[in-house]
C-alpha cells in the first residue's frame, strides 16, 4: 500500500487490493489489478499513466460511480457502496446544462439535494465569486469561453462542500495559457485555504501537471493499470517549472514511465491480442521527420520533444511507442533516438516511405501479418471485418478491439499490403467497389 505522506492529516480515503476485470473467451480481462493506495487530509494526489491504464476507471470506482470486481474501498473510515455525501468531481468536459444560467448550473446539485432556494442561491453565488465568475451569474454556457465554462464545472463541484475533490484530466480540453491560469488560481486558492475540500485526487496525463500541482505522484502501468510507484513532490508552492530540480524531476518520471525490461519487452514485442492506439502514419512520418533534423539529429530528450511539439503523456507515449514496435525508434532513460531503420524512412521519398512501412508493418505487428495471410489464402482475396474483430475480442475489450483493428486498417492501407472498404467492411487484396 502507498505509505501516508508524512504532515498530513487523517485518512480520507483507502483502496485495497481493489481490481476491475470483465469476462472474456480466454478468461477475465482486467482493468485494474490489485491497486493500493490512501488519501490523506491536506494533500494533492495525482494519478498519472499512459492509456490503458485505467485512471478514469479508478477515479470511478473511487466516486462510487461504478463497482469494483474486488477488493476494498473505504472513504472516511467507512466502506463505500456508492455515491458518498462529501466526494465531489470535475469531469474533463464541461458538462454543463446549456439551457441554464451559471447560477441555474451551480444551484443544480444543491437542488438536487433539497436544499432550499434561499440557502442554495447563497452558497452558489459564493462558489461563483470564489472562482472568479463574479458578473457572470446569469450568461448562458454558449456566451462563455471554455476556461470560463470549466470554472463553472470547478463553482458546481465546489458549492457542495466537498470533503474530497476528484478530478478527471480538468485542463485538458483547455487551451495551454488558459489551462495554466485556471491551475494557477486553483493552488493559490488551496495553499490558501479559501477552499472547503480537504483533499484532492487529480487524474492527469501531463507529467509536468503532476509535478506543478501535487504533493504525491502515483504511477500506473498498462493493461492492467496497478500502482508501480510512488513519487512524493518535495516542493513548496508556488513552484517554479524552470528550477533544475523542478526539471530534473518531469525528466526522471518521463524515463520511469518509459522504462522497459531487458530482452524481447525492450522494444515491445507484439502478440496477435496487444492493444494498439490508433496512431496516424502523419503523425509518425512527422515525429520521424522532427528527430532526424536539427537540434536533435537522431535523438532526444522526450520533455524537450514534448514541450517544443506541444505535446501530452498520452499524445507523445503512443507515438513512441508504435515507433517502437515497427522497428524505427527506440526509448531509453526518458530519451527517444531513431534507429537506422528510421533514419533512412526520414530520408526517402513517399513511395519509398509506403513500401518500408509496408516491410516493417508485417514483419513486427501479428495483425497485420494475419489479416494479409487470410486475403492471399482465400481464393476471392477478400475476408469481412468482423473475422478479425470477433478474434481480437477474445483478448481485448469490444472498445480496445475496434481502435486496434482501425489502427491496422490505417497502417495497412498507407503500406498498400490490404485495401478495406469501410461501407462493405471488407478487406481485400483489391480495391472493393461495393
Amino acid at each position: 500500500m502507498q505509505t501516508p505522506s508524512a504532515g498530513f492529516g487523517q485518512e480520507i480515503l483507502s483502496l485495497k487490493k481493489v481490481f476491475r476485470g470483465f469476462e472474456k473467451n480466454q478468461g477475465e480481462l482486467l482493468v485494474l489489478d490489485d491497486v493500493n493506495l490512501q488519501l490523506r487530509e491536506g494533500e494533492i494526489v495525482g494519478l498519472l499513466g499512459r492509456s490503458g491504464s485505467g485512471k478514469s476507471t479508478l477515479l470511478r470506482i473511487i466516486a462510487g460511480l461504478i463497482k469494483p470486481s474486488g477488493g476494498e474501498v473505504s472513504y472516511m473510515g467507512k466502506p463505500l457502496s456508492g455515491p458518498a455525501e462529501g466526494v465531489a468531481m470535475v469531469f474533463q468536459t464541461f458538462a454543463l446544462f446549456p439551457w441554464l444560467t451559471v447560477l441555474q448550473n451551480v444551484e443544480a446539485g444543491l437542488e438536487a439535494q433539497g436544499v432550499p432556494p434561499k440557502e442554495r442561491r447563497a452558497r452558489a453565488l459564493a462558489a461563483i465569486d470564489l472562482i472568479g465568475l463574479d458578473g457572470f451569474e446569469n450568461a448562458y454556457p454558449r456566451e462563455m469561453s471554455g476556461g470560463m465554462r470549466q470554472r463553472v464545472g470547478f463553482a458546481r463541484a465546489l458549492v457542495v462542500d466537498p470533503t474530497l475533490l476528484l478530478m478527471d484530466e480538468p485542463f485538458s480540453a483547455l487551451d495551454v495559457l488558459t489551462a495554466e491560469t485556471l491551475r494557477t488560481d486553483l493552488l493559490d486558492l488551496w495553499t490558501q485555504g479559501r477552499m472547503p475540500i480537504k483533499s484532492v485526487l487529480i487524474v492527469t496525463h501531463n507529467i509536468e501537471e503532476a509535478v506543478f500541482m501535487c504533493d504525491r505522484i502515483l504511477v500506473l502501468s498498462s493493461n492492467p493499470g496497478k500502482v508501480v510507484s510512488e513519487i512524493k513532490v518535495p516542493f513548496k508552492h508556488p513552484r517554479n517549472r524552470l528550477d533544475p530540480a523542478f526539471r530534473k524531476l518531469v525528466d526522471d518520471i518521463y524515463a520511469q514511465m518509459t522504462a522497459r525490461p531487458a530482452g524481447d519487452a525492450a522494444r515491445g514485442v507484439l502478440e496477435l491480442g496487444s492493444w494498439l492506439p490508433d496512431v496516424s502514419t502523419n503523425l509518425m512520418a512527422g515525429l520521424m521527420e522532427t528527430l532526424a533534423a536539427a537540434p536533435y539529429n537522431g535523438r532526444a530528450d522526450m520533455p524537450d520533444v514534448a514541450r517544443s511539439l506541444q505535446l501530452e503523456v498520452d499524445d507523445l507515449f503512443p507515438i513512441a511507442e508504435t515507433l517502437q514496435h515497427l522497428g524505427f525508434a527506440d526509448v531509453h532513460q526518458g530519451d527517444m533516438f531513431l534507429t537506422q531503420a528510421g533514419r533512412k524512412f526520414a530520408e526517402l521519398g513517399t513511395q519509398e516511405r509506403k513500401m518500408m512501412f509496408a516491410e516493417h508493418l508485417l514483419k513486427n505487428v501479428p495483425l497485420a501479418a494475419r489479416i494479409r495471410a487470410v486475403l492471399n489464402e482465400r481464393p476471392g482475396h477478400r475476408a469481412p471485418r468482423v473475422r478479425f474483430e470477433q478474434e481480437l475480442e477474445d483478448f481485448l475489450s469490444d472498445g480496445a478491439a475496434e481502435e486496434t483493428l482501425d489502427a491496422v486498417i490505417d497502417w495497412g492501407r498507407y503500406g498498400e499490403i490490404f485495401s478495406y472498404n469501410d461501407q462493405s467492411e471488407i478487406f481485400s487484396l483489391e480495391d472493393v467497389e461495393s
